[in-house]
């Protein structure tokens, strides 16, 4: 049993797409969606900066191109998707409840809306390393915090505002070793997202949706959705509710999951996979060099 990851927001580095666009039909493909959506792809996943695929507007759109990409290259159906925020349209777009295209348009129209909702007050995320849920989650409360990803493997992801995230620096909860600002531009899964709700509502309803054709895991409660209308519907109210990763890989030991990939830009969720998932193999797509261990795993696990 096999299941394909895509990343979320974070995961992205200068440059990361570049040998993605030697393979064929690639850079055609990138283009095309660079036309539709507004936005030059290429440019972001090749030569801009570090701060400039920092933008919410940018990031979003970039990753979801890199992992349809990275999924289409490697040419095969896993049992199992899921993406962690911004990748689970990503895994929509996989799971065939909507188009390449149709996904590009919707995480354009969710980047720009979440940017404009970071932009009313200065918010950020920061990475909590060690302690346990149960200590961690009532003391970022206690702080005016939200746990907007609870990602296992020890992980909390912390958000709310500038001044909250330099409280929790100074006050960390018994048992966390480091608090780790992320590189991203606003409190995403909070409250703070609620503006931007309505607005990809608005944008999903141009949207031609399927049911699933693979087991979609949402992360709102790490339950797969059967339907594609329900997939969509959860895809809007997740910008503004927090990330449950950990219920998602529970969801993945209790199906029987042996084998997990990770799309382009891999490597976050494959390496929290490994301290919560023992036993089950792992795999980062992070240049084409690794499509080839990657379908070998693929004909090992799939359908198993």
């Amino acid at each position: 049993m096999l299941v394909l990851v895509a990343p979320g927001q974070g995961a992205q580095t200068p440059g990361f797409l570049t040998p993605w666009l030697d393979l064929p039909g690639a850079a055609d493909r990138i283009a095309a969606w660079s036309e539709a959506i507004g936005l030059d792809l290429v440019h972001y996943g090749t030569k801009a900066d570090a701060e400039e695929i920092r933008d919410t507007a940018v990031a979003q759109p970039l990753l979801v191109a890199a992992g349809l990409l990275s999924a289409a290259a490697l040419d095969a159906s896993p049992d199992i998707v899921a993406g962690h925020s911004v990748g689970e349209i990503t895994a929509a777009a996989l799971a065939g409840v909507i188009g390449d295209e149709a996904a590009l348009r919707l995480v354009r129209a969710r980047g720009l809306a979440m940017a404009d909702a970071a932009a009313i007050t200065e918010t950020g995320m920061a990475a909590l390393l060690g302690g346990e849920p149960e200590v961690t989650v009532p003391h970022l409360e206690k702080l005016g915090l939200t746990a907007a990803n609870v990602n296992g493997g020890g992980q909390i992801v912390a958000a709310g505002t500038a001044e909250q995230l330099a409280a929790l620096a100074e006050d960390k909860p018994e048992g966390v070793r480091r608090v780790v600002p992320l590189k991203v531009a606003g409190a995403f899964h909070t409250r703070h997202m609620a503006p931007a709700v309505e607005r990809l509502r608005e944008a999903s309803l141009e949207l031609k949706i399927s049911d699933p054709t693979v087991t979609y895991v949402s992360n709102a409660d790490g339950r797969s959705v059967a339907t594609g209308d329900e997939v969509v519907s959860r895809l809007v109210g997740q910008v503004a509710n927090p990330v449950r990763w950990d219920l998602c890989m529970e969801t993945f030991r209790e199906m029987g999951v042996t084998a997990l990939i990770e799309a382009c830009p891999g490597g976050t969720l494959t390496g929290l996979a490994k301290r919560a998932l023992p036993g089950v193999q792992t795999l980062a797509l992070k240049t084409p060099d690794d499509l080839e261990a990657a379908r070998a795993l693929l004909i090992e696990h799939a359908g198993a």
